[in-house]
């Protein structure tokens, strides 16, 4: 059974307004999520799953799906406020979605094989994509074993400002906690995080967690659970959201799921800050240079 590639959308427009980000990097035009989808189809994935909004769902088709027809199956989730469990529904005033744990649970139906999850508009590099892969293969039918491609934090990093980062802890190889955290830079040399106002220095090969996730069909009736037990706690707040990362955190706290991680090389980049789109279509030159990828991605 391949696996299916979730690449996490809904917030494209809403982050950029329209799809500004989706500007070219590539010589023929290419996206950064262009290279996602093609290092997954080389990888062995069968299927890519867009999570999208339903507002953005036709000029999304026609710049982006339309790309993959006949080399990959597409299909397509909705995330929207409204698609909330029975009891619930939006608060007065919320605009804000309900996180990346939300989006994912909108795969349940569509997703009946291992999946991975990631970001539009992260680069991750065609190993990353590989180790996931082969994780999928070495642990077929064990429903409680994850995987998380973990990047050095040194990888990760922009020149243009800062940046934040799941910082991984494990031990033997399976993570033990992911601790998101914000404005990562690199000030004097040294790589550090600020929290409460206080400066603290993270060491150059620390692990860090770019929302790479590979998952089993099981863990939706995890998630779920989770949901239900967030918005009976904060559904009525209008900003607060549930993420990913905390859902499978508080999944490893109680020894429901190990995930195994794997120390990826790859070096991350995105266009977090407009000035980092020189730095990208630079990097995407080099690896076309190094015969990583064709100068043109998807040509007939």
């Amino acid at each position: 059974m391949q696996p299916t590639l979730v690449v996490l959308a809904a917030g494209m427009g809403s982050r950029y307004g329209g799809l500004k980000q989706l500007d070219p990097v590539g010589p023929s035009g290419e996206f950064i999520l262009d290279y996602s989808v093609f290092d997954a189809i080389k990888a062995g994935f069968g299927k890519v799953v867009f999570i999208i909004r339903k507002d953005i769902e036709e000029i999304f088709k026609e710049k982006i799906g339309s790309r993959y027809t006949g080399k990959i199956q597409v299909e397509y989730a909705y995330q929207e406020l409204d698609k909330l469990p029975t009891g619930f529904s939006v608060p007065s005033g919320r605009q804000k979605p309900w996180g990346t744990g939300h989006a994912v649970l909108m795969v349940k139906d569509l997703c009946k094989e291992p999946f991975a999850v990631l970001n539009a508009d992260d680069f991750y590099g065609r190993s990353s994509f590989q180790i996931l892969a082969d994780h999928f293969k070495k642990y077929k039918n064990q429903e409680n074993i994850y995987g998380i491609p973990a990047y050095i934090v040194g990888n990760t990093l922009s020149e243009n400002g800062s940046v934040s980062r799941g910082v991984c802890s494990a031990i033997n190889g399976e993570l033990t906690d992911v601790v998101e955290r914000t404005h990562i830079e690199k000030i004097d040399g040294k790589i550090v995080f600020v929290e409460n106002g206080q400066k603290s220095e993270l060491k150059p090969d620390t692990l860090v967690s770019m929302n790479m996730w590979g998952i089993t069909p099981g863990f939706f009736n995890y998630l779920e659970v989770l949901f239900l037990e967030f918005l009976k706690v904060k559904g009525n707040e209008l900003k607060s959201e549930f993420f990913l990362p905390s859902a499978i955190d508080s999944l490893i706290r109680q020894k429901k799921v190990v995930v195994k991680v794997y120390e990826s090389k790859e070096v991350w980049f995105g266009v977090t800050y407009p000035e980092d789109k020189n730095a990208v279509v630079l990097s995407i030159k080099e690896k076309i240079n190094q015969n990583v990828y064709p100068e043109d991605l998807w040509k007939k």
